[in-house]
C-alpha cells in the first residue's frame, strides 16, 4: 500500500478544499435568499466558481479512473478497490451537487420578488382608478372638444394600463415561476386537506375530543356556510373534531349529507363523557364535547378567527398567494363542498347544456331582499363596463371567440335586460335558477341546488364582477382560489371589499407618507396601522389610523397588508403520512 499513500493523500485534500468552497457557496445561496439583488450581482462570480468546480470534479474522476486497481494478481486487496469504489460515488454525488446548485436559480421565485409584483399590480390598479375617476368629472365641464378629449385620452390610459397588466402576467409565468406556483399551490393545498382529514377520523370516536356546530342559523345558504367554515376553524385551533349537526336544515331535512360529502368518514357521534357550551379554550380543556354558538354571541374570542392564518405556513402564503387569510378560508370550503355523486352528475349535465366554455366572465347581480338594506341597487350597465374591460384584458392573451357572461341573478327579468342591451355577448344562465332565489321559494331543495349550480359556475369563470356584500359572491370567489395557484385579483366588487362575516380587524400598515389635502383625508406616516373600512375603488380607500384616531381616506397604494399569523397546531402525525 506505501505507493498509493501519497497519492491518497493528495486527493482527499483536494476533495476537503472542494467541500469546503462548495459549502461556502451553498451557504452565501441560502443566506441571500432575501436579498435578491445582491444575489444577482454575485451570480456571475458564483457561476466561474461552479465552472471551476465542475473542471476540477472532471480531473478527479479522470485521476480516479487512472488509479483504478485492475483486476487480477495486480489487486491489493478488497480494501483498496472499495476506497476507489467509495471515490468514484463520492464524485459522482459531487457532480450532482453541482448540477443542482446550477438548477436552484429555477426553483421558484423569492418571497420579496413576488410580493412587489403583486404591489406593481396593485398599484397599477389604483392609479387607473385615479385617474379615471378625475377624468369623468373633467367630461361634466362644458365644451364639446374637451369631453372629445378626454374620451380619448380614457381610451388610450386604458390601453397602457392593460398593456402594463398584460406584461405582469407574463412576467408572472417567465423562468419557470408559472410551474412553481402550480406546484407549491398544489403542495400546500395537499397540506392542509391532509391535515382536516386527520383531524376528521380519530382513532377512537369514543374518546375523541368533539366540538358541535349545529347548520341552521337564521339566514341563507352562502351564510350558512360560511357559519360552518367559522366553526371548522375554531375546531382545527382547538383540536377538536367537528360534530355538524344538520338534521332538519332548512334546505334539506336529510341533512348536509344528502348534498356534500359527510365532514367524518369514521366520527359522527356527538356523545362523550363530559359536555359544556364555549367558555375558551383554556377553560374547556377538560370538557370532552364543547356547543359553540354562532360567531356573534362568541365569547371569548379565540385568536383563529379570520383573517389570521397559520403561523407554520405564513412565509408560504406570502409568498404565492396575493390574499393569504382569503386562501386560508377557502380551504375549509373546499373540503366542505365535496358533492355527493348525484350532485357531481348534476353539475356535468348542466355544464354539457349549457354550453358552459372558456373563456367566460361570471355576473353575480344581487336584487330581492338585499337592495336599500345591505346593499345598494346596481344597474346592469355598472357590471358590463368591468366585464368589457376584462375582455379587452384578456383579449390581449388569447384569441376571444366570444364574449361569454356568465349571470347569476335572483331578478328572472334581468336576463332579457342583458340579451336586449348587450347583443354582442352570449349571455349563460338558468333563468328558474333565479326564480328558485326568489324569497317565496328560497328555503327549498330546489332552491338549494340552484344557489350551488350558481356559485359553481361563477367561480369556474376567468373573472368574477359582483357585490362582495353578497355571501354567494364571497363564496364563489372563495372556491375559486382553490383552482388557481392565485386567484386574488380575479374578481371586481361594486361595493365591499372582501370580508367574513365576524372576523377580526382587517389592518393595513402604511408604506409611505400621506399629508392630506383635503378635510377628508387623514395622515399618514410609514408604519402606521391603518384600520381598513373599504376601498372606494377610484384610488382611495377609507380607515382609521389606529395611532392617530382619526378616520379619513387615504391613497391605497400607500398601504400595505397587514398578514396576521396565529399559532394554530402543525399536526405532524398526519404530516408524516404525506408523500416525501
Amino acid at each position: 500500500m506505501r505507493p498509493w499513500t501519497g497519492s491518497w493523500r493528495w486527493i482527499m485534500l483536494i476533495l476537503l478544499a472542494w467541500g469546503t468552497l462548495l459549502f461556502y457557496i451553498g451557504g452565501h445561496l441560502v443566506r441571500d435568499n432575501d436579498h435578491p439583488d445582491r444575489s444577482s450581482r454575485e451570480l456571475s462570480k458564483i457561476l466561474a466558481k461552479l465552472e471551476r468546480l465542475k473542471q476540477q470534479n472532471e480531473d478527479l474522476r479522470r485521476m480516479a479512473e487512472s488509479l483504478r486497481i485492475p483486476e487480477g494478481p495486480i489487486d491489493q486487496g478488497p480494501a483498496s478497490a472499495g476506497r476507489v469504489r467509495a471515490l468514484e460515488e463520492q464524485l459522482i454525488k459531487a457532480k450532482e451537487q453541482i448540477e443542482n446548485f446550477r438548477k436552484q436559480a429555477g426553483d421558484g421565485p423569492g418571497k420579496n420578488q413576488e410580493i412587489l409584483r403583486r404591489r406593481i399590480a396593485n398599484g397599477v390598479k389604483e392609479l387607473w382608478y385615479f385617474i379615471r375617476s378625475e377624468l369623468k368629472k373633467v367630461t361634466q365641464m362644458e365644451g364639446s372638444d374637451l369631453q372629445k378629449y378626454t374620451a380619448g385620452l380614457l381610451e388610450d390610459l386604458g390601453h397602457q394600463q392593460r398593456s402594463i397588466m398584460t406584461d405582469l402576467h407574463y412576467l408572472s409565468q417567465t423562468d419557470g415561476a408559472g410551474d412553481w406556483r402550480e406546484k407549491e399551490a398544489r403542495d400546500l393545498s395537499n397540506l392542509v386537506q391532509n391535515r382536516i382529514t386527520y383531524l376528521q377520523n380519530p382513532k377512537d370516536c369514543s374518546k375523541a375530543r368533539k366540538l358541535v356546530c349545529n347548520i341552521n342559523k337564521g339566514c341563507g345558504y352562502g351564510c350558512q356556510l360560511h357559519h360552518v367554515v367559522y366553526c371548522f376553524m375554531i375546531a382545527y385551533g382547538t383540536q377538536r373534531t367537528l360534530i355538524l349537526e344538520s338534521q332538519n336544515w332548512r334546505y334539506a331535512t336529510s341533512g348536509w349529507e344528502s348534498v356534500f360529502k359527510a365532514v367524518s368518514e369514521s366520527c359522527t357521534d356527538r356523545s362523550g363523557t363530559s359536555t359544556g357550551h364555549w367558555s375558551g379554550e383554556a377553560n374547556d380543556r377538560d370538557v370532552q364535547v364543547v356547543e359553540l354558538p354562532i360567531v356573534d354571541s362568541l365569547h371569548p374570542r379565540p385568536p383563529y378567527l379570520p383573517l389570521a392564518i397559520p403561523e407554520d405556513l405564513a412565509d408560504r402564503l406570502d409568498r404565492l398567494h396575493g390574499d393569504p387569510s382569503v386562501w386560508w378560508v377557502s380551504q375549509f370550503v373546499k373540503y366542505l363542498i365535496r358533492p355527493q355523486p348525484w350532485l357531481e352528475k348534476e353539475i356535468d349535465e348542466a355544464t354539457r347544456k349549457m354550453g358552459f366554455k372558456h373563456p367566460i366572465i361570471g355576473v353575480h347581480v344581487r336584487r330581492t331582499d338585499k337592495v336599500g338594506t345591505e346593499a345598494a341597487f346596481h344597474p346592469i350597465e355598472e357590471y358590463m363596463v368591468q366585464v368589457e374591460e376584462h375582455f379587452q384584458m384578456l383579449g390581449r392573451r388569447m384569441h376571444i371567440d366570444k364574449k361569454r357572461v356568465y349571470l347569476a341573478t335572483d331578478d328572472p327579468s334581468l336576463l332579457q335586460e342583458a340579451k336586449t342591451k348587450y347583443k354582442d355577448y352570449e349571455f349563460i344562465s338558468d333563468n328558474s335558477i333565479s326564480w328558485s332565489a326568489g324569497l317565496h321559494n328560497r328555503y327549498t331543495e330546489n332552491s338549494l341546488r340552484g344557489v350551488i349550480l350558481d356559485i359553481h359556475f361563477l367561480s369556474q369563470t376567468d373573472f368574477l364582477v359582483c357585490t362582495f356584500s353578497s355571501q354567494v359572491c364571497r363564496v364563489a370567489y372563495e372556491i375559486m382560489q382553490t383552482l388557481h395557484p392565485d386567484a386574488s385579483s380575479h374578481f371586481h366588487s361594486l361595493d365591499d371589499i372582501y370580508y367574513f362575516g365576524g372576523q377580526n380587524a382587517h389592518n393595513q400598515i402604511a408604506i409611505y407618507p400621506h399629508q392630506p389635502r383635503t378635510g377628508e383625508e387623514i395622515l399618514l406616516e410609514p408604519g402606521d396601522v391603518i384600520g381598513v373600512a373599504g376601498n372606494h375603488w377610484d384610488g382611495y380607500s377609507k380607515g382609521m389610523n389606529r395611532k392617530m384616531g382619526r378616520t379619513g381616506l387615504y391613497p391605497s397604494y400607500k398601504v400595505k397588508e397587514k398578514i396576521e399569523t396565529v399559532k394554530y397546531p402543525t399536526y405532524p402525525e398526519a404530516d408524516k403520512q404525506l408523500p416525501q
